[in-house]
């Protein structure tokens, strides 16, 4: 097998071995994810800073001084993930030539891990929409289908790992941005329980709790080794997730046992579903069954026109701080084409709002996790549900340019299912299982959520689905293997 095809048919723990074995030479695989890159990513769009040659500099050492991931490229998003020396902009003019001076805690973690910090994928504006449309940077593309969206605000991390630039990348989550783009793009993803993953020292938590940081990956083992990586609270953090029993990625190797699955095919924000979306859920539905799992259709009861005020003024008022905050850097305010349009809407939510609407707003949300932590334990143990209600738009669409009519729907759609679990704080993933027949054959994730702490229980019942319906054998048309 020659080293291109090695590299794309493992995983970053498997890469990791053969480094260690030296199998591969310190730097080959890194080496072999520019290669990849400089191929594809003027098609795609998914990587906005290439950072190979230090990588490839610092492979040795890594490899030298092992770890579970030592030696594996990885990227990480261009939003909210401090790296010393990398720019890091948020997907935003405002921060043109911004470079951290020090590593984040989840970095640092990495970077003991092995891993080699190879760059940084797109991202939308502040991570404010559900596609990787931005104006700085422009728009990242589906390996699937180059006409649309490859979600958001991960998208360029899920287009880079589907497409085979690298094994697996760093995502954050904040209403759907890990399950969306993994849903896109055929991939597993997975949003922890609030708190898993420390935000130190530079938060001590995302959007009032509602931001998560994990990554996308082509496996579930990866995924959660990954998250064995950089899981656990850091001095000084606000609070923490519950503590896990094992290491999670002996729990993706473990089967389930039999579960009861609660089945909800509607949208809790009220969005329209199509049937490509509830045929996808409703399939993996019978499979559950056919694996001994117990289903029944039920969801939780959530008022989501206040939930939709809550978030909105929670979200609005986070992104007048983060300007506030670099206006304050520059000295000066944004100018005109700084921020993009949707994002000055955003803020201007909260325009006439007061301290006390804003802890309404968090009760409101505290509100809501009570109530879906009361679903789950009237003997619910997931609840299983399209990732998102419908499949990935075309481009255009969800970029915070677009001020049409055709946003806030294609918007709802994509959130319909995710967001709730960001409000309770719950674990949730995206399972790669079913693809449209039309369209060019484009993914469609169904998304598994579990009781808060409940990681171990969602890596065993999506390691038992990879292995009941595989789908690593699926490569899409923009992608490295199409080359061998």
């Amino acid at each position: 097998m020659s080293l291109r095809a090695t590299y794309l048919e493992s995983d970053g723990l498997e890469l990791a071995r053969l480094l260690r074995s030296g199998d591969l030479g310190p730097s080959e695989a890194v080496e072999c994810a520019a290669a990849i890159a400089s191929e594809l990513n003027g098609s795609l769009n998914a990587i906005v800073y290439a950072d190979f040659d230090r990588a490839a500099e610092a492979a040795p050492k890594a490899v030298a001084a092992g770890g579970p991931f030592a030696g594996v490229p990885y990227l990480l998003k261009d939003l909210y993930a401090a790296a010393e020396g990398l720019p890091m902009t948020n997907g935003s003019r405002l921060f043109a030539g911004n470079v951290p001076d020090h590593d984040s805690e989840m970095v640092r973690r990495y970077r003991q891990a092995g891993l080699l910090i190879a760059g940084r994928s797109a991202s939308p504006e502040f991570g404010l929409t559900t596609s990787t449309e931005s104006a700085i940077f422009g728009q990242t593309r589906n390996p699937w289908n180059l006409d649309h969206i490859a979600g958001g605000s991960s998208g360029g991390a899920a287009a880079a790992v589907a497409a085979g630039i690298v094994p697996a990348a760093h995502a954050s989550d904040g209403g759907g941005s890990i399950r969306i783009p993994a849903s896109c793009c055929g991939l597993f993803g997975l949003k922890p329980s609030r708190a898993r993953v420390s935000l130190a020292p530079d938060a001590g938590e995302g959007w009032a709790g509602l931001s998560v940081q994990h990554c996308v990956s082509r496996t579930v083992r990866d995924s959660a080794a990954l998250l064995d990586v950089v899981a656990g609270p850091a001095a000084g953090d606000p609070y923490a997730a519950p503590a896990q029993e094992r290491p999670f990625l002996e729990e993706a190797g473990c089967e389930p046992g039999r579960l009861r699955i609660a089945l909800t095919t509607t949208a809790f924000n009220g969005a329209e579903v199509e049937p490509s979306c509830v045929a996808a859920a409703s399939e993996t539905a019978r499979l559950c069954v056919e694996l001994g799992h117990e289903v029944e259709e039920a969801a939780p009861e959530i008022d989501a026109a206040a939930l939709g005020q809550a978030t909105r003024l929670i979200v609005g008022a986070n992104i007048r701080a983060t300007v506030a905050e670099r206006s304050e850097a520059l000295g000066r305010k944004p100018r005109e084409d700084e921020l993009e349009p949707l994002t000055r809407a955003m803020a201007a939510v909260v325009e006439g709002a007061d301290v006390a609407d804003y802890v309404r707003a968090t009760r409101t949300v505290h509100a809501v996790g009570r109530q879906v932590a009361g679903f789950f334990s009237q003997g619910c143990d997931v609840l299983l549900s399209p990732t998102m209600a419908a499949p990935p738009a075309e481009l255009g669409v969800l970029s915070l340019a677009n001020r049409g009519d055709d946003y806030l729907p294609a918007l709802l759609q994509t959130i319909g299912f995710t967001q709730l679990m960001n409000v309770a704080g719950n674990p949730a993933a995206s399972v790669p299982l079913c693809w449209t027949e039309s369209g060019g054959g484009l993914p469609i994730g169904v998304q598994l959520a579990a009781p808060m702490g409940g990681e171990g229980q969602l890596l065993r019942l999506a390691g038992q689905l990879e292995q009941a319906r595989p789908w690593a054998g699926r490569k899409p048309p923009c992608s490295a293997w199409s080359g061998i």
